[in-house]
């Protein structure tokens, strides 16, 4: 049997997605070559300054919305978060640090067979890196001097994802991660989407129900289970 096809539709600034990392992973504990997810960007903090301003004007603003996190963060003992997130730094856009994993998905995609799966490994390494990076250590990742710093133990060619922005080819992957996110009514960040687009699993889920939904789909492969008619 084939691998079950995850598309995996994050935003690398998103609390949600930095505490659903370690169900990602779990989902390739159990599951192995079983499944294959494939990671994409959805932009809920394109414009991050803007946004929380926005929603949190009358709730405190930055320092508000710092709270929040936190009191989300106390609930999940799996990750680490700064005592000044969202205060100090405050990044930008998370579309800077999407358009350099964007570049490595491009790295990963055109590497030869043998070398493929080490450039794929550099990229989830460095997604998590970048996701580490902000929450835990409270650097702003939108910034490409500290992006460099955080990919390079991975062993990732700055040089080569510097060119791939430099040429557009960073912007078209990443452009397009953004319009199918549009087009396929992606709410935001996590969505893991399954069987073909019919199961869009959103928001805070528990690791089970990922599970019973992709046991479903090994159980029943072709997925006519989902039409009546």
């Amino acid at each position: 049997m084939s691998p079950v096809p995850i598309t995996y539709f994050s935003d690398v600034l998103c609390i949600w997605a930095y505490v659903a990392e370690a169900r990602v992973a779990e989902m390739t504990n159990v599951f192995g070559h079983d499944v294959a997810i494939r990671h994409r960007f959805v932009s809920v903090f394109g414009d991050a300054r803007t946004k929380i301003d926005a929603a949190w004007r009358d709730r405190g603003g930055a320092e508000g919305y710092n709270r929040h996190v936190l009191a989300i963060a106390k609930r999940f003992p799996h990750v680490k978060v700064n005592p000044r997130v969202w205060i100090d730094p405050q990044p930008a856009s998370s579309a800077s640090p999407h358009l350099f994993l964007a570049a490595l998905q491009e790295i990963a995609r055109k590497a030869a067979p043998e070398a493929a799966p080490a450039a794929q490994a550099a990229f989830e390494s460095t997604l998590w890196a970048f996701r580490r990076g902000f929450f835990e250590s409270g650097l702003d990742i939108s910034q490409w001097d500290v992006q460099r710093d955080l990919a390079r133990p991975y062993g990732v060619d700055t040089d080569a994802v510097a060119a791939l922005i430099a040429d557009g080819t960073a912007f078209a992957h990443l452009s397009s991660d953004y319009q199918d996110a549009d087009k396929g009514r992606i709410e935001g960040s996590p969505t893991f989407v399954l069987n073909e687009g019919r199961q869009k699993l959103y928001g805070n889920l528990g690791f089970r129900i990922l599970e019973a939904n992709v046991r479903e789909i090994m159980r029943e492969p072709t997925g006519d289970q989902a039409s009546w008619c």
